[in-house]
């Protein structure tokens, strides 16, 4: 399919392109996917509506940047707030023909701390699938708890809301020697095991304000979180650690590789390339979701690294979109392109049983019209 799509919402010029096959994809696998731009500040849902069409929507969130979804709630991390979007609809309801309807009910104010990925802590299992065991060291939530958990680019370290402060810290890589607001060494990406952070991604292992940018070709790292050991550097930038299917996934972006590590061997195995700086990763079933953005113009973060020359080996140009991926191929199945003002995405998830999602914003007065009850289990006196 060819033919450019318009969003729903009036933006400046934006087209999105997809592959033949792409939304018979979504619909078939009833799934539609969420992701978010951070230079445009959109948040962006991706389904079929019932023409059997793609169906685009966006909401400006400003820097909108990790996204973490399940069927009934997202959470978006933007400049200083982190969101909570609650569905508003019943099983079966639709509203203006969507049948997910995400409300911002709940908003963080944080400051800005620069956050990149955002999960959801839960009580860990025992024992754990990743080492046939219960976990070594402690959880970082106590006493079984559970709750929001991101990683604080700004502070180097991983954090969780608060009622009190912008945020109250959790961990830190053992080579930052303090909780400073100086992004020293680029901590970005994370990946949960049993309900419980496990491993994360950095730039660097630098200690000094800014020092990630001397080793953005080679001294990317990834460190086991409850050992605070580094498990493999020599990485190029890398983004968006997922642990799954007993594998642990990233993306070594700054040479354009999507694959994962061999943890035995302490090795990064690259299962596909993509023409495209990646960010964001999610699964479904036996497909890989990645995120491709073109490189900033102007901006020395992007040039110098490996993707610049893989890309003219290959004699193509980076782009802007989605990519699916078969794991057990790592042949590129499904993909969206954007073309316009949206240059760059940060995040992307699938949202299962969902095919036709929308958000509210806070651009309209949408957002002040639409009233919905819930019900207490008490009842109403006549």
């Amino acid at each position: 399919m060819q033919q450019p799509l318009p969003v729903s919402t009036p933006s400046p010029p934006q087209e999105i392109f997809c592959s033949r096959q792409f939304v018979e994809w979504l619909q078939s696998e009833q799934i539609s996917l969420g992701f978010t731009t951070y230079q445009t500040s959109r948040l962006i849902l991706a389904g079929v509506n019932p023409q059997g069409q793609l169906s685009g929507f966006e909401r400006l969130f400003d820097r909108a940047m990790g996204l973490y979804a399940t069927t009934e709630r997202l959470y978006l991390s933007t400049k200083y707030q982190l969101w909570q979007l609650d569905n508003a609809l019943a099983p079966g309801q639709l509203y203006n023909g969507y049948d997910k309807l995400y409300v911002p009910r709940i908003g963080y104010t944080t400051g800005d701390l620069d956050i990149h990925d955002v999960a959801i802590a839960t009580p860990p299992p025992t024992p754990s699938p990743l080492t046939g065991r219960g976990l070594e060291e402690p959880p970082l939530f106590k006493g079984g708890q559970g709750g929001i958990v991101f990683v604080s680019t700004l502070l180097n370290c991983l954090a969780t809301v608060s009622d009190r402060h912008s945020c109250t810290p959790l961990w830190k890589p053992k080579f930052i020697s303090k909780i400073v607001n100086e992004d020293r060494c680029h901590l970005n990406g994370l990946a949960m095991v049993d309900g419980q952070p496990r491993f994360v991604t950095a730039s660097s292992r630098s200690d000094v304000v800014d020092g990630w940018r001397d080793k953005r070709r080679n001294g990317g790292v990834v460190i086991d979180v409850p050992s605070n050991e580094i498990i493999l550097s020599g990485l190029s930038m890398p983004h968006s650690p997922r642990f799954y299917q007993g594998n642990l996934w990233l993306h070594n972006s700054g040479t354009g590789e999507f694959g994962y590590i061999d943890l035995q061997a302490g090795k990064f195995e690259p299962v596909a390339f993509c023409p495209g700086y990646l960010r964001g990763l999610t699964f479904w079933k036996n497909y890989a979701v990645v995120g491709l953005s073109k490189p900033r113009g102007g901006d020395r973060t992007f040039s110098g690294l490996s993707l610049d020359e893989q890309l003219i080996a290959k004699d193509t140009e980076p782009r802007c979109g989605l990519m699916v991926i078969e794991l057990t191929t790592g042949n590129v199945l499904h993909w969206l392109r954007l073309e316009g003002i949206i240059t760059e995405l940060y995040d992307v998830q699938v949202i299962s049983g969902v095919q036709r999602p929308m958000a509210l914003g806070f651009q309209t007065d949408e957002i002040s019209r639409l009233l919905t009850l819930g019900t207490a289990d008490w009842g109403l006196e006549e």
